[in-house]
């Protein structure tokens, strides 16, 4: 009888046991909720033993490379970011949270603005993220609503929920490098060979099913519910926690025969304006920008702004900030003898402030 069991057999498990092994202790923090897509709530955060929390990308969150300490230092003014690639930004350097926390410094407040927003995010993996940042005493938190991800959600919590569980048959795909290689095939090789009308109706190809999703009158009342429960559920969780929190419900540059070039909140701002309350603010991306020439902010016709439209959006925030300071937490404004308020001192950046990494 022939031997099952053949050296060369014996040395590729060596090899792959070696690979597996390797991968597991030498780049833990790189694999760390690889095939969750977003839904492991630890994904991104590298917590230190000297009480700094590190953001990375890895676990299908694009953070931008940051570091702060785990317990809010005293005096310290920390605001978290969440959203998708609108608060984003162009770069680190040019999105509002960065010019946000740099105005709050110039006015003599110091403040961490920590930008957390992923590209695709949409209301349930905003979600996720929302519930992990708690955990490092936020002072404020900016949480944009977006209705258009809801498609980016759903799929990569279906990818994520694959080979779940510990029957024989999973057991392959719990090896690094083999649910490696079945993610890439299935990405690069197998989708692009399956005949587009397979791919619509198993939403394998992304594109066209998201654009047929955008289409379903189903589909776009579907998406304005999800957002109406997660705000709802998400105000109510920081309300009960005492963490202030400003909604800012997106917009998007749009232009047809009818009405020219306009901005469309997709029925959003009534949301936002709905769950206004103590603690509970609400700043309108439409009502913000309609004010001004608004074609020159917005990088092309989407919500996305360039760095201009993050600098107005930036201020926004800051006055809305300064005007509910005491209900924020912030101390009232210096007075000086005659009366009046103080210019306001510039000052460089504080050094406890979120720095990218290089």
């Amino acid at each position: 009888m022939k031997q099952l069991i053949t050296p060369a057999c014996l040395v590729v498990v060596c090899l792959l046991v070696l690979a597996e092994v390797g991968a597991r202790v030498f780049f833990a923090q790189d694999i760390s909720g690889r095939f969750d897509y977003g839904y492991n709530p630890q994904a991104g955060f590298a917590e230190h033993a000297d009480g700094t929390v590190e953001l990375f990308r890895a676990g299908g969150r694009r953070f931008h490379p940051q570091t702060f300490q785990r317990h809010r230092p005293p005096g310290t003014f920390r605001i978290f970011v969440v959203g998708d690639s609108v608060p984003r930004g162009p770069s680190f350097t040019t999105a509002y949270p960065w010019f946000l926390g740099d105005e709050l410094r110039r006015h003599d407040i110091a403040a961490e603005s920590i930008n957390l927003a992923v590209p695709g995010y949409g209301p349930r993996r905003c979600q996720v993220v929302l519930k992990k940042i708690l955990e490092y005493e936020p002072s404020l938190i900016v949480l944009h609503i977006n209705d258009t991800n809801k498609w980016e959600d759903e799929r990569e919590w279906r990818r994520s929920q694959e080979f779940q569980g510990w029957h024989p048959r999973q057991w392959l795909m719990k090896v690094f490098i083999f649910r490696r290689l079945y993610e890439a095939k299935l990405e690069k090789v197998f989708w692009p060979l399956v005949p587009e009308a397979i791919r619509l109706k198993y939403a394998v190809n992304d594109a066209d099913a998201q654009v047929a999703a955008a289409q379903d009158s189903r589909e776009i009342a579907a998406r304005i519910r999800l957002a109406e429960e997660t705000a709802a559920e998400n105000v109510a969780m920081l309300r009960q926690r005492r963490i202030p929190i400003i909604l800012v419900t997106q917009c998007r540059l749009e232009e047809d025969s009818r009405h020219g070039l306009y901005l469309s909140d997709h029925g959003l701002d009534p949301l936002g304006a709905s769950l206004v309350g103590p603690g509970i603010y609400h700043i309108s991306m439409k009502e913000v920008f309609s004010r001004m020439d608004f074609r020159p902010l917005f990088a092309n016709f989407s919500g996305h702004l360039n760095k201009e439209g993050h600098q107005v959006l930036a201020h926004a925030l800051f006055e809305k900030i300064e005007q509910e300071r005491a209900a924020v937490g912030l101390p009232g404004p210096k007075v000086s003898v005659a009366g009046r308020p103080p210019e306001p001192q510039i000052m460089a950046p504080d050094p406890r402030a979120v720095i990218p990494k290089p």
